[in-house]
């Protein structure tokens, strides 16, 4: 299929999907450039998801690849306490992808642009050793002091997370190894697969928490410890995470005991990553309002440790000893 005609029958779907803008997009898919109207301040950020590197088409459906790529990318404007606005895709397309191949992939992006109320605005279409997508997210907020980043945490605040975690690293240890679920509740191992292929962001959370007063906040991408790492340099705070503390998701410990990797349920929970749950701080006389908040919107928000005087990140396990706060350092970028 040409070029050309590849992106006008992209294009078209999204016009039939009813995600080609909202009340801020004037001028939309299908011109040069989008034209938009927003108000108050917009949050931006801009994700890449590369075949062999973020997915692989042998564990994952197109479909899957879609939706994961959008999902991750929106999981940053989650971070700052923004609501979804646009989305700008920008396709590189193999040779052995053909048209329904391609069609596939879209409806995933459209799935998640529907779920979350995102208008795919524009993008691009070209050739490409490997499938990659280029996923630019654009948020808004009231004001430009309403978006939350990683530099407010202070001494004395509540660290907190929402929802559970280890759940993606398991579903990736399951992908890699099938016969790992034989220890697993079948139910229980696929919600840990889909944690791991099928993500979705904390948007809602995210925007709960901003207005509780949380004062600094990121999404766990790249593993609980590397995170708090990068709040605690922004922040020249000192971060200490009680691993006893961290809600672990169900399956995560029998995983790790069948894979007999040296490790336990915390080290993965701490370390493995791509959970998209949301890490932040918050003063501590406002940390029952900003659970009750989160709650709301369908999660827990889980104190784990507080933040103290200094520069850096200690996570203390149960016996007392503290563990390197390890991460994954591929997938660093506007996260």
């Amino acid at each position: 299929m040409r070029e050309f005609e590849l992106i006008d029958e992209l294009a078209a779907r999204i016009r039939e999907a009813g995600v080609a803008g909202g009340e801020r997009v004037v001028v939309g898919t299908g011109d040069d450039a989008a034209v938009t109207t927003p108000g108050g301040a917009s949050v931006t950020s801009v994700d890449m998801a590369v075949e062999g590197v973020h997915f692989r088409r042998e564990t994952s459906s197109l479909e899957q690849i879609g939706r994961k790529a959008l999902a991750t990318a929106l999981s940053d404007l989650a971070a700052m306490g923004a609501r979804p606005g646009e989305a700008f895709v920008a396709l590189g397309v193999p040779e052995d992808l053909d048209r329904e191949g391609s069609l596939a992939l879209l409806e995933g992006l459209v799935e998640i642009a529907a779920e979350t109320g995102t208008a795919i605005a524009g993008g691009d279409v070209a050739a490409a050793p490997v499938l990659t997508l280029a996923v630019s997210v654009v948020g808004h907020v009231d004001s430009a002091e309403q978006a939350v980043g990683r530099d407010g945490a202070a001494e004395g605040q509540v660290i907190c997370v929402t929802g559970e975690l280890g759940a993606a690293a398991a579903g990736l240890l399951l992908g890699e190894r099938p016969e790992l679920r034989d220890a697993l509740d079948p139910e229980i191992a696929a919600a840990l697969l889909r944690r791991q292929l099928d993500p979705r962001p904390r948007l809602e959370a995210g925007v709960a928490l901003a207005a509780s007063g949380a004062a600094a906040m990121i999404d766990v991408s790249d593993g609980l410890g590397a995170d708090a790492g990068h709040v605690a340099r922004a922040s020249e705070a000192y971060l200490t995470i009680e691993l006893g503390r961290l809600p672990v998701a169900a399956g995560v410990a029998e995983v790790v005991e069948a894979a007999d990797m040296g490790l336990d349920a915390l080290d993965l929970a701490a370390a493995g990553g791509e959970d998209y749950e949301l890490l932040a701080t918050i003063g501590a006389d406002r940390f029952d309002a900003a659970a009750a908040a989160v709650l709301e919107t369908g999660t827990e928000l889980s104190a784990i440790g507080e933040v103290s005087r200094g520069c850096g990140v200690e996570l203390r396990a149960t016996d007392g000893s503290a563990r390197p706060p390890r991460g994954f350092e591929h997938r660093r970028g506007t996260r």
